[in-house]
C-alpha cells in the first residue's frame, strides 16, 4: 500500500467520534423542530420560534461541510422514513410535498456551505459571516419552495402572491438574525473546545 494510498483513506475516514456528532446534531434538528411542544412560551405572536437553523448552521461551523452536510441529510431521511422528527411531530415520504419541505432541503446546503466557508477562514467574524449567510441561503431555498409547492400542487391561500410569501418569513427573521450571530459565536468556541476534525 503506497503512502498515498494511505493518505486519502485517513482523509476519507469518518472517525467513531464524529459519527456520534453527527448522529447528535440529528438528534438536536428533531429536538429544534419541536421545541415549542416541550416549551409553550416560545410561540410569540403566533409564531414558534424553532431552532432547526440554528442547529443546521451549528452542525457546518463544527463539523465541516461534509460532516455537517451528512448530519442534516440523516435527519431529513429519518423523517422521511416515517419518524415524527419534523414540526408537528410530522413525518413520512408524503413530507415532500409539504408547502414548508423546501426548508428541510435547505439545512443539508446550509450546513454543507457554511462548513465551507469556515474551512477556509476560522476567525471569528469568519463564523459569524458563515452563519449569517446559511440563514439567508435557509430563507431563499426555503421561501421559493412554499411559493412553488402553494401555485402548483399546495391549495394557495386567497390573494397569495410571491410578495405575500416573503412577508410570511418578517415575523421570525429577526429571531433568526440573533440566533445566527449566537450560532456563529458559539461555533467559533466550540469548535475549539471540541477540536472535531474536518
Amino acid at each position: 500500500m503506497t503512502t498515498a494510498t494511505v493518505k486519502t483513506k485517513s482523509k476519507s475516514a469518518m472517525s467513531p467520534l464524529t459519527l456520534v456528532y453527527s448522529g447528535m446534531f440529528a438528534a438536536l434538528m428533531m429536538i429544534g423542530a419541536n421545541i415549542t411542544a416541550f416549551v409553550p412560551f416560545l410561540v410569540v405572536g403566533g409564531v414558534p420560534i424553532t431552532l432547526q437553523t440554528f442547529f443546521a448552521i451549528l452542525a457546518g461551523l463544527i463539523l465541516g461541510s461534509r460532516r455537517g452536510a451528512l448530519a442534516m441529510a440523516v435527519y431529513m431521511f429519518i423523517g422521511l422514513a416515517g419518524a415524527p422528527v419534523f414540526a408537528r411531530f410530522s413525518g413520512g415520504f408524503g413530507s415532500i410535498i409539504s408547502p414548508t419541505f423546501g426548508f428541510i432541503i435547505s439545512y443539508i446546503l446550509v450546513a454543507f456551505i457554511v462548513g465551507k466557508i469556515v474551512e477556509k477562514n476560522g476567525k471569528l467574524h469568519g463564523y459569524i459571516i458563515a452563519a449569517i449567510v446559511g440563514m439567508v441561503l435557509n430563507y431563499v431555498i426555503g421561501t421559493n419552495w412554499m411559493y412553488y409547492a402553494y401555485k402548483l400542487w399546495a391549495a394557495a391561500p386567497d390573494a397569495f402572491t410571491y410578495k405575500v410569501a416573503w412577508l410570511w418569513m418578517v415575523p421570525p427573521l429577526p429571531k433568526d438574525i440573533i440566533l445566527a450571530v449566537l450560532a456563529g459565536i458559539f461555533g467559533h468556541r466550540m469548535y475549539k473546545v471540541l477540536k472535531v476534525r474536518r
